[in-house]
């Protein structure tokens, strides 16, 4: 959840008059991200142009470069990130580091998305999520898709949906359609290559379809039952996408007929949930728990296994249940297919036995909304006490 909230202009400019001489070109923004990552950081922005930690004295201003035009969204080159790197005060060791990450997309959106006003806008930003960093579950999609529509709304470029009285509204497809592609250009800087699918899940919620490149929407998928499960073992999506590249270039004639069959269960799988949007039987469910397995062995040749997914597959298997890595792989999350038969004892005596592996378990279904604008009233109460200070 993000929330953007304009800040008084006036005391914005006398602020920037104790600290610079050229106050009309600069604005000052606050990004707060409370849960989970801590960041609280403060800027001075000029222009369009420069960006400096209000923590310097006077405010360090730098130049990041015209940025790459691709039709109305701006891409940065790699050379271009490591000058945010610089201005944003990151340290040389913040590759892999999800908070300077999360910094360099806010910057990054920020300056690109804000940048045609007739003056960059002085914001407050408050960060506040449920998904933990690094464990494979789509967080920095999350959060680009959040930024950019906040963003986006704040500077005008799309309006906002809610009416007076409704809860919470979503964009139109054309709305929907440009939060996504900054959302992806977001997860650009945090992951060097993505593949697009996470940030466009987040967009548009549902379940989707990826294949060499190319992305579609799943029709009327069915609500399934899944427990989620957080090792807690950290990963970088980016590096376990180089290893799978490197062992398929080292043995091209093994890894590739992996990829081909992991491909089939995929294609099995998305045969199978088109069945199940209009008559769901347990046989259907007994095909998919085949799947799973057969998928999470596939996932473990291609490397990106990990001995703690491992354990997760061994508790679930013992109680009966069918589980399997998601994301990247290499420690993160896990999932379990949840058949309608179980008992409510059965599962919870699974959720027992992996938090006694010392994992996090939580009980969820695939296929929620994607990227929504909520009214304050909507909120929960520990999210809304998050917010409070904008």
């Amino acid at each position: 959840i993000v929330k953007a909230g304009t800040k008084n202009r006036v005391c914005d400019k006398q602020l920037c008059d104790n600290r610079a001489p050229d106050t009309a070109k600069f604005a000052l923004f606050y990004l707060t991200f409370p849960n989970p990552l801590r960041i609280l950081r403060s800027y001075v922005v000029g222009s369009a142009a420069g960006v400096g930690s209000r923590e310097s004295h006077p405010p360090r201003r730098a130049c990041c470069g015209p940025w790459q035009e691709q039709g109305d969204i701006t891409a940065l080159t790699p050379e271009q990130v490591e000058k945010l790197k610089e201005v944003a005060g990151c340290p040389e060791d913040c590759a892999n580091d999800h908070k300077w990450l999360a910094v360099l997309a806010f910057l990054f959106l920020y300056l690109s998305i804000c940048r045609k006003q007739r003056a960059l806008p002085s914001l407050d930003v408050t960060v506040w999520s449920e998904l933990p960093p690094g464990a494979g579950l789509g967080s920095s999609a999350a959060y680009s898709v959040c930024l950019a529509a906040a963003f986006l709304a704040a500077c005008e470029e799309i309006p906002n949906p809610l009416k007076d009285g409704e809860p919470t509204s979503r964009w139109t497809e054309e709305d929907l359609e440009l939060i996504n592609k900054w959302a992806f250009q977001g997860e650009r800087v945090i992951h060097g290559n993505p593949s697009g699918v996470d940030n466009t899940v987040s967009t548009w919620g549902g379940a989707l379809r990826y294949q060499q490149g190319k992305i579609s929407s799943l029709k009327r998928p069915p609500a399934l039952k899944i427990l989620l499960t957080n090792t807690k073992v950290p990963r970088s999506t980016k590096a376990l996408v180089a290893g799978v590249r490197n062992r398929l270039l080292k043995f091209p004639e093994i890894v590739a007929p992996v990829l081909t069959s992991i491909e089939a269960i995929s294609l099995e799988c998305e045969r199978v949930l088109a069945e199940m949007a209009s008559a769901p039987t347990p046989g259907h469910y007994l095909v998919l728990e085949e799947l799973i397995d057969m998928n999470q062995h596939h996932l473990n040749a291609l490397g990106v296994g990990h001995a703690s997914l491992d354990q997760l597959c061994q508790v679930t298997t013992a109680h009966g249940l069918h589980s399997k890595l998601t994301g990247g792989g290499g420690g993160g999350c896990g999932i379990t297919l949840l058949r309608p038969d179980l008992q409510r004892l059965e599962v919870e005596a699974a959720k027992q036995a992996l938090t006694g592996c010392g994992f996090d378990c939580w009980e969820t279904s695939i296929g929620a909304p994607g990227v929504s604008v909520h009214a304050a009233t909507s909120l929960d109460a520990p999210i809304l006490q998050a917010l409070d200070g904008i």
